[in-house]
């Protein structure tokens, strides 16, 4: 069933209750709220527009460009959020994005869904954009980890760069928390799906006509294909990360987490 737009202009007025409360406690985020509100209504529209053209065309370099672009959005915001050093992390960050994607996308597109063209738009799209957005935030959390680890806790890493045997051995407590910190929200995720929540995929699938099984097998192939997509490209980030924040003594470089 399709919603009009007049009936979609009015789900705007729920907005009004948490507005309110805002109002009422002298919270002053109602202007971000407007503002969010507004862009996501843009940016949809035009996402909307576009996709609409790009699935009717289903042109593989068209495709393979979008999904560049979006890379390149998620690149630019983890630098971004995270306060880094921009000659650094570019290559990176967008190399481990890059191969996370192929591994993925071959693997489930390829192999578990067996389509003849794994670059056909309404599948090569949407589902990398899941595992890229996701990917976003959990490398975020764990970079932030990550880095900020070694300027937090300079001391200990100096220590165990002394005194372990190896530079493997000294990262490693390191880049465990990462991992633990970056993959954690992921998991509770997880464990609690369709328990207290109904994922929006399997729930979109339902409102369009699919049979709940169908969906159903569809959330649980997306689940593990943004699992193992985040996990790919967090490990990837940190490993590549190391070649560029530390010198040839192994000694952090200093300006690695200015955004200049």
């Amino acid at each position: 069933m399709d919603i009009s737009l007049f009936d979609l202009g009015i789900s705007f007025s729920a907005l009004l209750i948490p507005i309110a409360f805002l109002l009422y406690y002298k919270v002053k985020i109602v202007k971000d709220i407007l503002i969010g509100a507004a862009r996501m209504v843009i940016q949809l529209s035009l996402v909307a527009i576009y996709l609409e053209w790009i699935f009717n065309l289903n042109n593989a370099w068209v495709n393979c460009l979008w999904i560049l672009i979006m890379i390149s959005v998620g690149v630019y915001t983890s630098i971004k959020r995270i306060g880094l050093n921009w000659r650094y992390f570019i290559l990176p960050f967008f190399t481990a994005s890059i191969i996370s994607v192929i591994i993925i996308d071959t693997f489930f597109l390829g192999f578990i869904i067996k389509l003849d063209n794994i670059f056909d738009a309404r599948y090569f799209v949407p589902i990398t954009g899941m595992i890229l957005g996701n990917s976003l935030n959990h490398n975020i959390v764990g970079l932030t980890t990550y880095l900020k680890g070694f300027t937090e806790k300079s001391e200990l890493y100096y220590f165990l760069l002394t005194n372990s045997s190896s530079f493997k051995i000294t990262l490693r407590p390191f880049i465990t928390e990462a991992i633990k910190r970056g993959l954690n929200p992921l998991i509770a995720s997880m464990s609690v799906i369709g328990l207290i929540s109904l994922p929006g995929m399997m729930t979109g699938q339902i409102l369009g006509g699919s049979s709940p099984v169908i969906a159903i097998k569809y959330q649980i192939m997306i689940m593990l294909a943004i699992f193992v997509g985040c996990s790919i490209n967090l490990l990837l980030s940190i490993i590549f990360s190391n070649y560029v924040i530390f010198d040839s003594g192994k000694r952090l470089k200093n300006d690695f987490l200015k955004n200049n």
